[in-house]
Order: structure tokens, then C-alpha cells, then sequence
């Protein structure tokens, strides 16, 4: 009896420790590629011999933007924990993509559509181009802030590697809407570069100096839309902050 009991309690605990596994936040660089589909393509890639989906392809306004064929790409996401798979990928949510800037020709593979992989869900826009029309409609603005306006703070967050990109201008309407609607008067804008722990145990940090070129790329582009602001102070740390994508950031306090 002590030897079964023995026995049930080792296989529940190996059962326990792989859905804690499979629920495992994964980060690692490898090839994304492209897997089409009868409606649109898919991007996948593989990681110790399992293949992962990332996401399709859409338009500038979907919170998944795609990597590039030609390079290698960084890919943090927890596995569905129950083994989800799209387009023959175990579905990664959430998922943060960021291409790497350095060319690797190998990573090339693209797949002509199979019709054994149909997406489970309605595509937001057609293959081709948008003709004008985005997949992904803006919220609508909160309500406007009633006095006593506070200070708050926003966060503006980066792909690796990255600095100011088409992405930027969206993200920073929230903190211009309110800087307005308070008329604040100071602006503090400090910019962060992060460090990554890869699931193999490698670090990979993002170049020197990035901090300064978000800081400073961030702080620019408020000149002159707010009108009540006095003076717009820009700070950052280069020293690599070690995590995840939170940390690949420009924070950003309106005081009014």
C-alpha cells in the first residue's frame, strides 16, 4: 500500500511539474518564418524542436507586428498551457517579437499555403494591402480628468534593441491628451535599456547608449504641443536593467 501511495504521489508530482513547465515563460532567439494559410500567412518559429506561432500578418495597428525574414528574432511568451496549436505552432500568450538588427540570410523559410492548416479564428483584414482601413480601431479616450489634477505616470515600451519607431507616436497620445487637458506644467521623461535572460541561460543586453537615444528622442517630440508646459527634463540610466520587455522603456510624469 506504501509503495502505491509512493508510486501516485511521484506521478501526480511529475504530472504537476510538467504543467508547470508548459506554463514556463520561454525567451529565446531563433528564425521566425512564414506558414501561409488560405486566408492569411501565419509566423511561426521553432525553439529545441518545437514549433511555436507567433502570430499573422496584419497592419501597423495590431499589437502583434511581425518580425522580418533575413533576421534572426527575439521571442518571449509563455506556451498556451494547454497546447494550443495554430497553423501547426503551440500558440505563445502573450508574445513580444523584436527582430534583430544583425542579418542572418538563413532565416529565408517561407511556406506556400497548406490546407491543412486553417486558422481558427476570422482574419481583422484581408491579405494585400489595407487600401487605408486598420484592422485594430483605437479605444475611445478615457473622460476627461476633473480637478484636483494628479501626477501620473506613463509608460512607453520598446522592442529590443529599439528606439523611437511608427509604433511611438500612438502610444504617446494618451500622455499628450492629458498633458493638455491638465496643462501641465513640467514633463519628466527618463529612458531605461534592458537585459534579457534567455531560457539557455545566455544574457543578451540591448547596445549602449539606447537609453539616452529614447530619452532624448521622446523628449523631442512633445516640443511645442503643449502649450502650458515650462520645461521638459530628460534623464536615463544605461546601466541594463535586467528582465523582461517592462524594462525596455521610457517613463514618462506629467505634473500639472
Amino acid at each position: 500500500m506504501a509503495n502505491r501511495l509512493l508510486a501516485a504521489a511521484a506521478g501526480f508530482g511529475l504530472l504537476l511539474s510538467g504543467q508547470t513547465a508548459s506554463a514556463t515563460e520561454l525567451a529565446f532567439i531563433a528564425c521566425p518564418y512564414v506558414r501561409d494559410t488560405v486566408s492569411v500567412p501565419c509566423w511561426l518559429t521553432e525553439y529545441e524542436g518545437e514549433t511555436y506561432y507567433m502570430g499573422v500578418q496584419t497592419d501597423v495597428s495590431a499589437p502583434f507586428n511581425p518580425p522580418w525574414l533575413g533576421h534572426k528574432a527575439l521571442v518571449e511568451g509563455t506556451p498556451d498551457p494547454d497546447g494550443t496549436r495554430i497553423c501547426g505552432g503551440i500558440v505563445l500568450e502573450p508574445v513580444k517579437v523584436a527582430p534583430m538588427l544583425e542579418m542572418s540570410p538563413e532565416c529565408n523559410r517561407l511556406e506556400m499555403a497548406d490546407p491543412n492548416y486553417v486558422l481558427p479564428f476570422v482574419p481583422r483584414r484581408p491579405p494585400g494591402p489595407s487600401a487605408g482601413t486598420l484592422a485594430f480601431v483605437p479605444p475611445p479616450p478615457p473622460p476627461a480628468p476633473e480637478p484636483p489634477f494628479q501626477v501620473r505616470t506613463f509608460e512607453i515600451y520598446f522592442p529590443f534593441d529599439s528606439g523611437v519607431n511608427f509604433q511611438t507616436p500612438g502610444d504617446l497620445q494618451a500622455v499628450l491628451t492629458y498633458a493638455n487637458q491638465v496643462g501641465a506644467r513640467h514633463l519628466a521623461v527618463e529612458g531605461l535599456r534592458g537585459a534579457v535572460r534567455l531560457s539557455d541561460g545566455t544574457l543578451v543586453e540591448e547596445r549602449a547608449g539606447l537609453a539616452e537615444i529614447r530619452a532624448r528622442s521622446v523628449g523631442r517630440m512633445f516640443e511645442g504641443l503643449v502649450p502650458s508646459v515650462e520645461d521638459v527634463a530628460v534623464t536615463y540610466s544605461e546601466e541594463p536593467q535586467t528582465g523582461d520587455w517592462r524594462n525596455r522603456r521610457v517613463s514618462i510624469t506629467v505634473t500639472p
